[in-house]
């Protein structure tokens, strides 16, 4: 069950990132789409990587710590991206649009690498 939970949620991950980052993308050049519900689905979609990688954690428990190679390693640095993001927005709010898109891009290709890592068979 766990492990189900962990899979649908990286789903989830990668399609609210993957929304939220070609979203802000377009907003950077179209002013019509600047809605306030854009930043609500970017902090939904970064909420939900803590979710995820909480669940990924109680699974690698559950496994008593054995995860494919740097599957782990890219779950975590999905949430150092958030952090970077957070840390960048006040400096660079002329591009904010810029680099929340391609931010949450970036996270969205991260979670995908690790979805890769976790279905290849270890030999």
């Amino acid at each position: 069950m766990l492990a189900d939970a962990h899979t649908f949620m990286a789903w989830v991950v990668v399609i609210a990132n993957g929304s939220a980052g070609v979203w802000a993308l377009v907003a950077h050049y179209f002013e019509a789409v600047r809605y306030r519900s854009l930043w609500a689905l970017v902090v939904v979609a970064q909420v939900l990587l803590f979710v995820q990688v909480s669940l990924g954690v109680a699974r690698l428990q559950q496994l008593g710590g054995e995860a494919p190679e740097f599957h782990t390693f890219y779950g975590f640095l999905t949430l150092i991206a958030v952090a970077i993001l957070y840390g960048y927005r006040t400096q660079l709010t002329h591009m904010r649009y810029l680099l929340y898109g391609g931010g949450s891009l970036f996270i969205m290709g991260l979670a995908i690498r690790a979805m890769l890592l976790d279905a290849t068979p270890v030999l």
